[in-house]
């Protein structure tokens, strides 16, 4: 049973566990090649349809941003999350990080030449996805791409504690690229291909790779 008070739970859980999931995240896509290898080919289709802004939702405490940067992408970060925003801001002084949600996407239409949500759509509960999603399609320029990472399975859990043992309140929902895959089609995107991460692994995830028609 869902209450309006998920979006709150998300928002101050993230405050709390801020600096924490910075030291979890710092390192991954040095470590993780295929990471680094979907941000490459993401990058390479914002240049081919013709280069400009790209906006990194849920942003976190802004990995993602910086190495799309040192790509030659202009990328910035929007997150929730005014602790994730800060930790952002402290770590890639310079670039451009604001606090503000998908779920109200404050921006114009058709502004950005590519956008990325890496493990943020996991929060969002399952009623609410397509209007998100219809907030991408609407700020993406025409022919962008989009970029999605979440988390593989058919099952949704709270959790209560993460990223240094600070207590959180959040829902972590798992879900199958063929479900994403239909959200995106329905908001009118172009599903152009998906990548599985650890796909024979209980914690596996999923890319998808998608462009705005």
């Amino acid at each position: 049973m869902w209450t309006d008070d998920w979006l709150a739970d998300t928002r101050t859980s993230y405050d709390t566990a801020a600096v924490g999931y910075a030291d979890y995240v710092r390192d991954a896509i040095d470590r993780l090649q295929y990471l680094r290898a979907a941000l490459a080919l993401f990058a390479e289709s914002v240049r081919a349809a013709g280069g400009g802004p790209v906006a990194d939702i849920g942003c976190g405490p802004g990995h993602v941003t910086g190495h799309l940067h040192t790509l030659g992408v202009d990328a910035f970060g929007i997150d929730l999350s005014p602790g994730m925003v800060a930790v952002a801001r402290r770590d890639h002084p310079g670039l451009r990080f604001e606090v503000g949600s998908m779920t109200d996407l404050d921006l114009p239409d058709a502004s950005v030449a590519g956008l990325l949500a890496w493990q943020s759509l996991i929060h969002i509960p399952d009623d609410e996805v397509p209007s998100v999603i219809g907030h991408f399609h609407r700020a993406l320029r025409p022919g962008g791409p989009l970029q999605l990472l979440f988390h593989v399975g058919d099952e949704s859990r709270l959790k209560t504690e993460g990223y240094g043992g600070h207590p959180m309140k959040v829902h972590v929902h798992r879900r199958q690229p063929s479900q994403v895959a239909a959200w995106l089609r329905d908001a009118g995107f172009e599903v152009e291909a998906q990548m599985l991460l650890a796909p024979e692994e209980k914690a596996s995830q999923a890319i998808l790779f998608a462009r705005r028609s």
